[in-house]
Parts: structure tokens; C-alpha cells; sequence
């Protein structure tokens, strides 16, 4: 695997070496660890957003979407393990 330098100030690199001092973790574990979770994250907001942009454009082009006091009732239902009937989506646009 290639190497990358990394260059922290003197403060973060002291407070990364007082997390790990009693864990038996090494500092370089730990910055791989923490870039890889910052990472995964950004890769889910892009796909969320990509999500969000794509029903929005679905929304827009249909003309159709889910009122949200229908939506809200339908989970707050299923969330107390009650019966409920799925919410149908309805003509925003004219």
C-alpha cells in the first residue's frame, strides 16, 4: 500500500495520542479508522442527496406526491403496531 503523510498540528496530534494511549490501538490505526468513517459518511450524503434530487425530479414530473399528514398517520400507526392503510399519492399539480 502506498504511504501518506498526514500533517497535524502539534494540539490534534497530542489529543489523537491521548485517545489511543490506553486503548492499544496504534495512532496510524486510528487516523485509518477515522478516515475511513468520515468517508463512508460522505459517500452516504452523496447518495442521499442523489436520492432527494432524483424524487424531486419525480415529484415535478408527475405532478404526484404524498401529503405528509397521510404519511405521518400511516407510520405513527405502524410504529404503535397498529393496522393502518398505506398512503396514496395525490395530484399536487394542476
Amino acid at each position: 500500500m502506498p504511504a501518506t503523510t498526514i500533517k497535524l498540528s502539534p494540539v490534534l496530534k497530542q489529543r489523537v495520542a491521548e485517545l489511543v494511549r490506553d486503548t492499544g490501538q496504534s495512532v496510524h490505526a486510528f487516523l485509518v479508522e477515522a478516515i475511513e468513517r468520515q468517508t463512508a459518511l460522505a459517500e452516504r450524503r452523496k447518495a442521499f442527496v442523489a436520492d432527494a434530487l432524483a424524487a424531486r425530479e419525480q415529484a415535478t414530473a408527475s405532478g404526484r406526491a404524498y401529503a405528509l399528514e397521510d404519511v405521518r398517520r400511516y407510520y405513527t400507526a405502524r410504529a404503535a403496531d397498529k393496522p393502518a392503510r398505506k398512503p396514496r399519492a395525490k395530484q399536487w399539480r394542476k
